[in-house]
């Protein structure tokens, strides 16, 4: 192989991927329209194959044919090319499949007959408790080999005894350094520039400790209700599924230490550290500092819409969370006594995904002191749906007559106004090509997934012992009262409030 070659594939690698659970939601609106993408910017080698599985009984053209409606669904006409349309359906073949027994698994080895030299990735956008039965067949039917590397999707199991037990049948099949745990947040654009921005600036990078930062605040809002996912969400609640798994690695991200490079495992050991130094709650804090909410009905885009107990299919009774708001801390030197605020929540005015890094104020202040609640800078980070990031700074105001009255105003990073010729791709193809390139960043070790639960448990059992029902808060809100009152206490607010 010469080097242009050699050059060639690592860009563009080639692969066979074979997905389970080929005819789900997440396939049709996420990975498909990922690997168009990445089809259309020249990233999938010529060579790269795709086999759908599912239990429904359909041929390849049929398969193809559900494929080109997600597409033109979910990618936006004037990035739909005909010619690479056509070009990534040829790349797909359908086998029906019964994930639960081996009889059925020998067509995936019979496929990779033709291309046995490259490796098989097997991504699995199936329920979690699917995942060992697929790599016990897939091994005991004789499709995998060593270059063979498995994608699994969070959350994994419900708490940690169960994350425990899909990770050891996943790990029975496949060495930890083939093991992909996607989190969709860390392929975000903006996620990505938060490590850049923080170990590339020396003007960040001497500033991020608790002599410079007050507080630091995460919300991810989303204005959706339960969706059809009723089943799923009552078992699971805010915490496990949106705590565990996203806001938790948007902390680690922003407070652990400088990595010694970017290797996975150097990123990824010092997340696990933040993990291990997340204070626990204690019973009077939990009281204090914490706050479960549930949605009542009321108002979105100026539409009635039900609470979360009248959604269809509901459990009168339900006492799962819709809402958690928390006020927590990192327990080390760089972070000892600087407050994380945490929120998130469904049926929330808008979609907004942020973090702000509160910056401590002067400790001398000489301008009007009725402005005095103005002078301290914010980083504003937004992860969705605008990414971009803003530093606000304190300017005096224009006019003759202003004196030196403050005015506060961002330098702002809009990506989408700062590359208006590029476009922004979606977390999953960036995900994706990171698989294909066999490197593991941007995915979640087995040892911080059993830290986060860890962690979540504690506050779970804790909450239970309390029993408390969760506060009612209505359905285009920023959540109950008691969420505002909790920052408040610190003679603080949340953003949207300044």
């Amino acid at each position: 192989m010469n080097a242009a070659t050699r050059s060639d594939e690592e860009t563009r690698p080639v692969i066979d991927l074979a997905l389970f659970g080929a005819l789900g939601d997440l396939s049709q609106r996420k990975l498909y329209p990922a690997l168009y993408h990445l089809d259309r910017e020249g990233l999938l080698h010529e060579a790269t194959r795709l086999l759908g599985l599912a239990r429904q009984e359909l041929d390849d053209d049929g398969f193809r044919a559900r494929v080109k409606a997600a597409l033109t669904t979910y990618v936006k006409a004037a990035e739909l090319d005909r010619e690479v349309l056509e070009r990534f359906l040829a790349r797909l073949e359908y086998r029906q499949l019964d994930f639960t027994t081996e009889e059925g698994y020998a067509a995936i080895r019979e496929w990779r007959r033709e291309s046995a030299d490259c490796p098989l990735v097997i991504y699995l956008a199936v329920g979690a408790s699917l995942y060992g039965d697929i790599c016990r067949h897939l091994e005991a039917s004789g499709s995998l080999d060593e270059q063979s590397r498995v994608v699994v999707e969070k959350p994994i199991g419900y708490d940690l005894d169960s994350s425990a037990e899909i990770n050891d049948a996943i790990g029975a099949v496949f060495p930890e350094s083939r093991v992909y745990r996607i989190d969709h947040y860390l392929g975000k654009e903006t996620v990505q520039n938060l490590i850049a921005l923080r170990f590339a600036n020396p003007l960040f990078g001497t500033q991020w400790n608790q002599n410079h930062v007050s507080h630091v605040e995460i919300t991810v809002a989303e204005k959706v209700g339960i969706e059809g996912r009723w089943g799923y969400f009552d078992e699971a609640g805010q915490l496990r599924d949106m705590v565990q798994n996203h806001l938790l690695q948007l902390v680690c991200l922003i407070a652990m230490d400088p990595p010694a490079n970017l290797d996975a495992d150097a990123i990824r050991d010092e997340k696990v550290k933040v993990l291990k130094a997340l204070q626990p709650f204690s019973e009077a804090a939990l009281g204090r500092d914490v706050v479960r909410g549930q949605y009542i009905a009321g108002t979105s885009d100026g539409k009635s819409v039900p609470g979360y107990l009248e959604e269809e299919g509901a459990n009168r009774d339900s006492a799962t969370e819709t809402f958690v708001a928390m006020k927590t801390g990192v327990a080390n030197w760089r972070w000892a006594g600087v407050p994380f605020y945490i929120r998130t929540g469904k049926r929330m005015p808008e979609k907004l995904s942020q973090i702000v890094i509160h910056f401590r104020q002067q400790p001398h202040y000489i301008f009007d002191p009725d402005q005095r609640n103005l002078a301290a800078n914010k980083l504003v980070i937004r992860l969705q749906p605008d990414e971009g990031i803003a530093l606000e700074v304190l300017t005096k105001d224009s006019g003759l007559d202003k004196g030196m009255r403050l005015r506060r105003g961002p330098l702002h990073l809009d990506f989408n106004s700062a590359f208006p010729k590029t476009r922004i791709p979606d977390a999953y193809e960036r995900l994706l090509l990171e698989v294909m390139k066999g490197r593991q960043y941007l995915f979640v070790r087995r040892d911080e997934v059993e830290h986060a639960w860890r962690w979540c448990d504690s506050l779970i059992a804790a909450w239970k012992d309390l029993g408390e029902a969760p506060r009612r808060y209505p359905a285009g809100s920023w959540g109950p009262v008691a969420s505002i009152a909790m920052i408040t206490q610190d003679g603080r607010s949340w953003y949207e409030d300044y």
